[in-house]
């Protein structure tokens, strides 16, 4: 039990099974009584000993940490509002700064946000390992509110594109903290697998929220400033919040580094392929800028990976964390459902607004299929986790957004919504949802729970990231398609069925790579499982200082 004395907190260790990673050597389990100020700086031989501490929200009693992990998942309903305002409203925005909003013209206004917000999620999870979670994801809501505040006030397209990619770094700290903070108050369970199901629909349900609160403010340039002024006092109320009730943290990798030359080059060939390729439909890739942007990126790409691997001591993304079986194959079924994904969702947008002459309040409207469907499909995806292999969910999920896109790329241009469009929201409702709770919880339960930030943040990276680049993909298809030509369907129609080319692909591999048996786990359990990455260079404690169930405040 722990005890306060007048100069130091001591508390009781928890030991956890050591890793066998490093042949030879012996770890070294932290014993009772090292204060905290102790842990952070005990000598080991030449190395600093460091403590890979548990999130301070295990000191909560059930109340209060309810109360948290809900507003976390307001958090991420916060920032998927402020993401999804461009995309059910990205023609009207475009139109507003006088800008074309045909083919390839309107990309960046759904694709600004989340290119920032994919690329920032690579790094973000270890930021919040070393100077703490909370403050990480606190920070995020901050710039969320700040720059959703800034894009009330933008004059023109180039301004107001710009701020939504700042307000995208936001949402991409706010991510893979999040889902870090709760898998590490959470062990392994039902408890869990229900909260995680509830953080995943809160994407789907802040995207129709956001088409919606559009559609009310989207309807003139006079009012749609206050659609950003909204969502800056919402973040401010959620944030806010989380800030006076979240008790004071102890970063899980405290003394830890950041590796900043390893995500420089991460961070600079995710941002310029993806701009490469959102870039093109608007100026085309005859443009000298794209072709050398787009080798640019792929040599920063291949520098990101030499240095993880030969020189980082600290990497980023340890290289090691897709020794775990199957993690290759997961990595690019995730990217390319999620491309498949976007793509679908933007060109179903363009085409009842752009086609069919709906507005952004119809389009919402028509979308409350999709968030329905989706509670019930995170219900449905958590509740299979212990009773289905999960590959066959992810094939579940995949398979359904070949459905939808191929509804999609065969309706006549005018079809009442009930024949094609509202099969293709129902079914394609079913898809992030699946994909995502099954990665995650594949992602979560294979890694150590010192890396449940960077297990987050590459998932949250494909998931993000992918919904940015399939857009830059489709968009070069739609532009080359409709070259000289004042009908844009042969492009949507193009693009549609490319995303549901990724989505078949996707499928295949999932079938024939990914293995992942049942998870019928109920807490974090004595064995090794999960515990399958090395440590960082020069820490051998393998205790976890763990405050037992205690009233907030409460150190007995």
């Amino acid at each position: 039990m722990a005890t306060m004395s007048e100069t130091t907190t001591v508390v009781e260790l928890t030991p956890l099974p050591a890793l066998n990673n490093h042949p030879g050597s012996t770890p070294t389990a932290t014993t009772a009584g090292l204060s905290s100020s102790d842990a952070g700086t005990a000598p080991l031989g030449s190395a600093r000993r460091r403590i890979f501490d548990v999130a301070p929200a295990n000191i909560l009693s059930k109340a209060p940490r309810t109360l948290i992990t809900t507003l976390i998942i307001c958090a991420n309903l916060v920032q998927f509002i402020s993401n999804f305002v461009t995309i059910a409203a990205g023609t009207t925005f475009t139109r507003e700064f006088g800008r074309k909003s045909g083919p390839g013209q309107a990309n960046w206004m759904p694709a600004s946000y989340s290119l920032t917000q994919g690329a920032f999620v690579l790094i973000s999870g270890r930021l919040g390992a070393v100077y703490g979670h909370q403050r990480i994801l606190l920070l995020g809501g901050a710039i969320i509110a700040v720059f959703s505040l800034a894009n009330a006030f933008c004059g023109t397209y180039e301004s107001f594109v710009a701020v939504r990619a700042l307000t995208g770094v936001g949402g991409g700290l706010v991510m893979p903290n999040a889902v870090a903070m709760i898998t590490i108050m959470l062990p392994p369970g039902r408890s869990r697998n229900v909260t995680m199901g509830f953080f995943a629909s809160s994407a789907p349900i802040g995207g129709w929220l956001g088409a919606l609160f559009a559609g009310v403010f989207a309807t003139s340039r006079g009012e749609w400033m206050w659609l950003f002024i909204f969502i800056a006092a919402l973040g401010l109320l959620v944030f806010g919040g989380l800030a006076f009730l979240l008790p004071k943290e102890q970063p899980i990798d405290k003394g830890g580094k950041i590796d900043y030359m390893g995500a420089c080059l991460g961070l600079g060939s995710l941002l310029l392929f993806n701009f490469c390729w959102n870039q093109a439909p608007s100026v085309g890739w005859k443009t000298p800028y794209e072709i050398v942007s787009l080798v640019i990126s792929l040599a920063l790409f291949a520098s990101f990976l030499l240095w993880e691997k030969f020189v980082a001591t600290e990497a980023v993304m340890p290289l090691d964390i897709f020794r775990t079986p199957t993690f290759t194959a997961l990595v690019f079924v995730v990217l390319l459902s999620y491309m498949s994904f976007g793509i679908s969702l933007w060109y179903m947008i363009s085409w009842l607004q752009e086609l069919r002459g709906w507005s952004v309040m119809q389009t919402a409207v028509g979308w409350i299929p999709f968030a329905v469907g989706a509670i019930v499909a995170v219900g449905l995806a958590a509740w299979l986790i212990p009773r289905m292999a999960a590959q066959w969910i992810m094939a579940i999920g995949i398979g359904v957004m070949v459905v939808s896109n191929l509804l999609l790329a065969t309706m006549p241009v005018q079809q009442t919504y009930w024949a094609q469009t509202f099969p293709a929201i129902v079914v394609g409702s079913i898809c992030p949802d699946f994909v995502y709770v099954a990665a995650q919880i594949i992602a979560s339960n294979s890694v150590s729970r010192k890396q449940q930030g960077v297990a987050g943040s590459l998932i949250g990276t494909l998931n993000l990231y992918g919904n940015s680049l399939g857009l830059g993909f489709a968009g070069t298809i739609e532009t080359e398609l409709t070259k000289g030509q004042v009908d844009p369907v042969k492009g949507y129609r193009a693009a549609l069925y490319f995303g549901a080319a990724l989505a078949v692909a996707g499928l295949l591999i999932d079938l024939a790579f990914v293995r992942m048996p049942k998870d019928e786990r109920e807490g974090w359990g004595t064995d090794t499982e999960g515990e399958t990455n090395q440590d960082e260079p020069g820490v051998s404690g393998h205790a976890t200082g763990v405050h037992r169930e205690a009233p907030v405040g409460s150190l007995a």
